[in-house]
């Protein structure tokens, strides 16, 4: 088994892609004619967005929507990057919220936690071990 994909649950769709192109320098790869699904290109693994109808109508029954949280859900999307206080710099600038400004960890990788307008909570971090 291999994690295939990953999807967050979003109000508008083509917000989400056109936020991670801007912010995190990811453009959209796909967004259906619908606007309920959408992919950022993001290498092996995709990350895509599906409008909150289009998820309970999949699903069957509701969630805790992020973007109506007040506080993070407890799932994140890691973004690797070799620059962390720019990465973070341009998602706060892009409309992101700090939650966590950069911080290097005993074990050496350097760590910053963003909130998406969506809700969406981002790592961004070095690799780990580089």
């Amino acid at each position: 088994m291999k994690l295939g994909y990953t999807i967050v649950y979003v109000s508008d769709v083509a917000a989400s892609l056109a936020f991670f192109e801007r912010a995190f320098g990811l453009p959209t790869r796909f967004l259906h004619e619908s606007g309920t699904y959408g992919e950022v290109e993001t290498g092996a693994t995709t990350l895509s967005f599906a409008q909150h109808a289009t998820a309970r109508d999949n699903l069957g029954h509701d969630y805790v929507a992020a973007d109506t949280s007040a506080q993070p859900l407890g799932v994140e999307i890691g973004l690797v990057t070799g620059d962390v206080a720019a990465a973070c710099q341009r998602a706060v600038q892009a409309g992101a919220t700090l939650l966590a400004a950069p911080s290097t960890k005993p074990w050496g990788q350097t760590v910053a936690y963003v909130r998406c307008p969506d809700g969406t909570l981002v790592e961004l971090c070095t690799p780990v071990g580089g």
